[in-house]
């Protein structure tokens, strides 16, 4: 049987005589140091709703001046975010549908979030994927054959129900030997749905936001110091929505089912048509 080209699993080439190269491992540690840089210079305390919602009125008018520059600021903060695993990808999709509307954000940050899942896969493939291939054992082995035969709909099963970690699903293909044409298109689809809704759940948070704008104010005035200007985001992540993404994660993988009942079924009919003839007495 033949795979086809979009679901293939890459093949290791052979490992050189003289060893991996150094400089294999170079973006993996370009992503590590950039991530500790970022980590310890304080940097990740500006993704959050309190930064946001005290910056509105300065980062609106930046906005209105220059939208297109705005945008393209807001992709280049997105793709660093995802491509550095820093937490706070969510919050930044609820913020940029805060700031340039549900639409126009949850378009920008689809690709955004695609590019900067690209630079995780292909730098931990670049490193790590054929060194782990050459020296995976038989239950690695395994896992790659049986991830190879159904990659696109594991992946788009794992990218549509939020299970697991976002940098977790980025990094696990490349050391899957998932093709790079295959991670790119089911990243770009399987983050759709997800993007969009949480997007326009960001343009919808006005009366949210105003609400803890005005708890905020009365707190100062009160002359209280534990004062927080925030917004939770257990309030637009709900349980029906989370139940949405699993049921769409469960369709994606009908097709993995199906090809599964197909084998068993042709196994059972060969298997009993392979049973010898009762002698006659």
């Amino acid at each position: 049987m033949t795979r086809s080209e979009d679901t293939r699993v890459e093949e290791p080439s052979a490992p050189a005589t003289g060893g991996a190269s150094p400089w294999r491992y170079l973006p993996l540690a370009v992503l590590l140091l950039a991530l500790a840089a970022v980590w310890f210079s304080g940097l990740t305390r500006y993704l959050s709703f309190e930064f946001l919602l005290k910056s509105r009125t300065d980062l609106d008018r930046l906005i209105a001046a220059n939208l297109p520059l705005a945008l393209l600021t807001y992709a280049a903060i997105y793709i660093l975010v995802v491509a550095l695993s820093v937490p706070g990808a969510l919050i930044l999709t609820i913020a940029g549908g805060f700031l340039f509307g549900g639409w126009t954000s949850g378009a920008v940050t689809v690709v955004a979030a695609t590019i900067g899942a690209t630079l995780v896969f292909l730098a931990a493939r670049t490193s790590l994927g054929q060194t782990l291939a050459h020296r995976a054992g038989p239950w690695m082995e395994r896992l790659r054959g049986g991830f190879a035969e159904d990659a696109a709909s594991y992946m788009l099963f794992l990218r549509l129900v939020p299970v697991f970690p976002f940098w977790l699903v980025n990094l696990a293909p490349a050391l899957l030997g998932v093709s790079l044409r295959t991670f790119v298109w089911t990243t770009l689809v399987g983050v759709l749905p997800g993007t969009f809704a949480y997007s326009l759940a960001g343009a919808g948070i006005d009366s949210v936001a105003a609400a803890q704008q005005q708890a905020y104010d009365a707190c100062i005035q009160a002359g209280r110091e534990s004062c927080t200007l925030s917004i939770s985001p257990q309030q637009l992540v709900t349980r029906e929505l989370i139940l949405a993404f699993a049921a769409i994660g469960l369709v994606a993988l009908i097709p993995v089912a199906v090809k599964k009942l197909r084998m068993r079924g042709k196994r059972v009919k060969s298997q009993g048509g392979s049973k010898p003839m009762p002698e006659p007495r």
